[in-house]
């Protein structure tokens, strides 16, 4: 078995997650002055998006793996709770949220600047749902197990989304629940319920060990197996896998030796929600039977994946990532078919698609200062590359001096780029309606008004944008360089600095 089989394995298992939903909100944008009333800084709102949190997040993360998620859970009626069904609508995940009046649903929202979370602040009821909500709610989840699971995941975070009425349901029907994961911030409750992995985070498991995190110190790791026994027997499970952020995690069993797994760094406003990740597609994949060793490295693959963001938010790990993180995505360039698809899972996670197009003959660093401010302007970052007739066509006969296929896989390896596809017109204007880019980008000496193709990207709701490069970075420049036997281009001014720093910006509005 390898990474691949796994999506068509599980692909459509059934994933019943109930819990306590609730909506992340992202305030993201730039402080660049003081407050007069106090001695902190304003931060000017650019952009605000709204991701599932929670159970939430772990619905649409199993939805986004190719699984099929149910989620059920009780929201308020208000505001927050219509922007969250409209979330999980777009991410695909079949919700039977309990409407309950007068109670205000759980958000979280943060405030972030230049990378940085300054400020979050929490909204919402946590207490006991009233007894007619609880009747429904049971129901609810009645009603699904009656049609089938192949796994049902418990997120209870102390939200009031679940008690003791959920517990003893699950309890009566647990032998119609192949394979049931709980991930709450207190497991004990859930012990008599006969959970077969439980995901406590490191200070859950210290919580659920009545100790001070501060004892293990940096030996995070070797503690936990060190406590292996009792984190066993008070998690009643035969499967207890604690998640340790940057270091991994490290699942222990009565059966076999501890599996310990690794983390890549990631800013802390990458990682909200990377547990969640871990969850859905630990869960996936021992629903497809994969043996728990090999799930805990995907489940932390997943949560590689799902951090490797470049802009905040709330983290979600799609099946691309996943092979990509696995090493076993594929590098060339998408048709034009598997774009539109792989656009229309982006835009139900609600990211905003760049889109620019180039012939990239040999790549140098004013295209990539160029592109990686591009990716910095949005979420997803799309490169369309003329075909090799396309440039002889556009730049002469002997040109391109690198293959498609090589200037595909250069441009696919940079961590910037999310898709490469080739075009064989001389004109991207077909590909730019199939995308329908937020944001087209072009660099080099044009201006908005030369660009043939800013007028379509308008009429579709587009904007257009153009960065400069470097002066004297250019591959006409760089090529006539290497035949004159040229080594170096001219100095520049040193108060041009960094090309992301100095790129004049002209944009046109629709």
């Amino acid at each position: 078995m390898t990474l691949t089989d796994l999506p068509a394995r599980w692909r459509g298992a059934t994933v019943l997650v109930v819990g306590d939903a609730l909506l992340d909100g992202w305030l993201v944008g730039a402080p660049r002055r003081m407050c007069r009333e106090a001695p902190v800084p304003v931060l000017e709102v650019e952009r605000t998006t709204y991701a599932g949190g929670g159970a939430a997040n772990t619905a649409v993360n199993i939805a986004a793996l190719g699984g099929r998620a149910v989620l059920v859970a009780a929201i308020g009626e208000d505001p927050d709770g219509g922007r969250l069904r409209r979330r999980l609508d777009a991410a695909g995940v079949d919700h039977r949220l309990i409407p309950v009046r007068g109670r205000r649903t759980l958000a979280k929202r943060r405030l972030v600047a230049e990378e940085q979370i300054m400020l979050r602040f929490d909204e919402g009821d946590t207490g006991p749902l009233p007894a007619r909500s609880v009747t429904a709610l049971v129901e609810t989840v009645a009603a699904a197990l009656d049609e089938g699971v192949d796994a049902v995941v418990v997120g209870d975070y102390g939200g009031g989304g679940v008690d003791d009425s959920v517990r003893a349901l699950l309890t009566r029907r647990r032998g119609d629940i192949p394979l049931l994961v709980v991930d709450a911030h207190d497991p004990r409750p859930w012990a008599g319920v006969g959970p077969d992995l439980v995901t406590p985070s490191f200070a859950e498991a210290c919580r659920l060990l009545e100790c001070d995190p501060a004892m293990a110190g940096a030996r995070r790791a070797e503690w936990v197996v060190e406590a292996a026994d009792r984190l066993l027997a008070l998690a009643g499970a035969p499967a207890v896998a604690v998640t340790l952020d940057v270091d991994g995690s490290v699942v222990l069993t009565e059966q076999v030796e501890p599996v310990r797994t690794y983390a890549q760094p990631a800013p802390a406003s990458h990682t909200v929600g990377a547990g969640d990740a871990y969850v859905a597609a630990f869960t996936l994949a021992l629903a497809a039977r994969v043996p728990l060793a090999d799930a805990a490295e995907v489940a932390q693959l997943a949560a590689t994946a799902a951090t490797r963001g470049h802009t905040p938010g709330t983290a979600v790990c799609d099946t691309h990532g996943l092979l990509e993180v696995g090493g076993e995505a594929d590098q060339g360039a998408l048709s034009a078919t598997d774009l539109v698809a792989a656009v229309s899972a982006h835009r139900k996670q609600g990211r905003r698609i760049v889109f620019t197009n180039g012939c990239f003959d040999v790549l140098h660093r004013g295209h990539v200062g160029y592109l990686s401010q591009a990716r910095r302007l949005g979420d997803v970052l799309i490169i369309a590359v003329n075909s090799d007739d396309s440039v002889r066509r556009l730049k002469g006969p002997e040109r391109p001096v690198n293959s498609a296929e090589d200037r595909v896989a250069v441009l696919a390896a940079l961590a910037c780029v999310d898709h490469v596809v080739v075009f064989e017109e001389d004109s991207p204007a077909n590909l730019i309606a199939l995308v329908r880019p937020d944001l087209y980008v072009k660099g080099g000496d044009y201006r908005p008004e030369m660009i043939p193709e800013a007028a379509l990207v308008r009429e579709l709701g587009g904007e257009v944008l153009t960065l400069d490069y470097l002066p004297d970075r250019s591959t006409t420049k760089l090529i006539g360089r290497i035949r004159a036997g040229t080594t170096r281009p001219a100095a520049h001014s040193a108060k041009q600095g960094h090309p992301l720093d100095t790129a004049r910006v002209r944009r046109t509005r629709p």
